[in-house]
């Protein structure tokens, strides 16, 4: 059992109650439009830390993440990148991985809304944690926590962390 705890779009926003609430967590994983190299540093210094670069993140940020990220947790295949779409509107820059070899779960960024759906098609589970940052058009700053389960998928919690400043 491991848990997770999700962020996407902190576009170099920082927020000391980022720790606070992953402090349960096993593993920290960030969905791209980091926005600075401190963001990064500060969560990986306080869990296991994995990560993609988003759309706004410079070549410092491109230099130590990559653009696509696929791995296994705890028996389930991840698939992560920022810009992804989402069940029935995946971005064409991952469609064909999609088809081609279907991960369990894909998570995705961008588009600083919070959404969490299930693939029948594909039997995978899509998760855009929504906006941890201050930067765009959300009106509510969101994490999400989960559990990943001998390949299964449980406990998933929304934050909201306050209204966009």
């Amino acid at each position: 059992m491991v848990k997770i705890g999700l962020l996407s779009d902190t576009h170099a926003y920082w927020d000391e109650r980022y720790l606070q609430y992953f402090e349960p967590c096993d593993e920290i994983w960030h969905a791209g439009d980091i926005g600075s190299l401190e963001v990064a540093q500060k969560l990986a210094a306080f869990r296991p830390f994995r990560a993609v670069y988003g759309n706004i993140d410079g070549q410092d940020i491109r230099r130590l993440y990559p653009q696509t990220l696929r791995f296994t947790v705890e028996g389930a295949e991840v698939l992560m990148k920022h810009i992804g779409g989402y069940p029935g509107k995946y971005d064409p820059s991952i469609r064909g991985s999609i088809l081609v070899h279907p991960p369990k779960l894909f998570v995705s960024g961008h588009s600083h809304i919070l959404k969490v759906k299930y693939d029948k098609t594909f039997d995978l589970l899509h998760i855009n944690p929504g906006a941890a940052g201050i930067s765009g058009f959300h009106k509510v700053r969101t994490l999400v926590r989960f559990v990943i389960d001998s390949g299964t998928f449980r406990d998933l919690e929304v934050i909201e962390l306050a209204d966009r400043k």
